[in-house]
């Protein structure tokens, strides 16, 4: 019964650990994208985690079976690639709050992709914490809010299209990546985006700017390559190390707690929080412990 509770108990902390690393990653890509394109940033961020996992990628290679490199592959670019582009592209336009109600869709694509795909089966507990999630969202979001501006939806529709991709990549990872070491599937997946984000970074002109080395430059670059190591590399292994301990429904679920790490930096700012934001939160945290049940 003791090392049930420990799993559950390092289960809860890597959670958190997930949310904390996640929920201030939008703020530094705001700060970000002050100075660089949407482009340049998501590049920057993917080329910092390929670097950081290099020393590891030729073990990596060396141990994980042929026929799995090409799911990793896939897992990196459905996973990574494709939503830091959709995600900062989006972030140009898109109000924070349609998209932090966009991006709890996640735990929602999971299931509908698995059960449908996959062969994913849930019980209905599972179904009730993912909705009362997604609905504790929307009263946190909108807590306080009298409108929501959806004049770029055009925008909106990438996030959407991005938490599409995070859903079909917890179920490529769950089906056919179990077996393999969550830094294994990092490293690989990472290192083989090198190649590719280089390709498009030089295609924006980042190396050929006049900007390149001022003081606003730089930091904006030194913020993409934070957020390449920390929240892109360190976080996906957490991630997938989740995922293997816990499951992929509650592993997506992270997308539920990344707003209350969101307020917590507007406190910071000197933002007020109402009771209708904290009544969210307590819903999302209910939700979350159902469908961990």
């Amino acid at each position: 019964m003791q090392p049930m509770k420990n799993q559950n108990a390092l289960n809860w902390l890597l959670f958190i650990l997930l949310c904390l690393t996640w929920g201030s990653s939008f703020i530094l890509m705001k700060t970000g994208l002050r100075v660089l394109s949407p482009y340049q940033l998501a590049s920057i961020r993917i080329i910092g985690a390929g670097i950081i996992m290099l020393p590891l990628a030729r073990k990596a290679f060396r141990e994980v079976p042929r026929s799995l490199i090409r799911p990793v592959v896939l897992s990196g670019f459905l996973g990574t690639f494709i939503p830091a582009f959709l995600f900062c592209i989006a972030g140009t336009r898109v109000d924070s709050s349609l998209s932090g109600i966009l991006n709890a869709l996640t735990p929602i694509f999971t299931v509908a992709i698995g059960t449908t795909f996959f062969k994913l089966k849930i019980g209905w507990m599972k179904w009730l914490g993912m909705l009362l999630g997604f609905g504790g969202m929307l009263v946190l979001l909108l807590g306080g809010i009298n409108m929501i501006d959806t004049t770029y939806l055009g925008y909106a529709l990438l996030i959407l299209l991005a938490t599409i991709c995070y859903g079909l990549n917890v179920n490529v990872v769950n089906q056919y990546l179990k077996d393999a070491a969550p830094l294994h599937i990092a490293s690989i997946a990472f290192t083989t985006l090198i190649i590719p984000t280089l390709l498009i970074l030089a295609g924006t002109g980042y190396f050929t700017s006049p900007d390149l080395f001022t003081t606003a430059w730089n930091k904006a670059t030194q913020i993409s390559l934070f957020l390449g190591v920390v929240s892109t590399a360190a976080a996906s292994v957490i991630f997938y190390l989740l995922m293997k301990r816990a499951g992929p429904v509650f592993a997506s679920m992270v997308t539920y707690g990344i707003p209350f790490v969101a307020l917590g930096w507007g406190l910071l700012d000197g933002e007020t929080v109402t009771y209708t934001q904290v009544a969210g939160l307590l819903v999302i945290l209910l939700g979350v412990r159902i469908a961990n049940k």
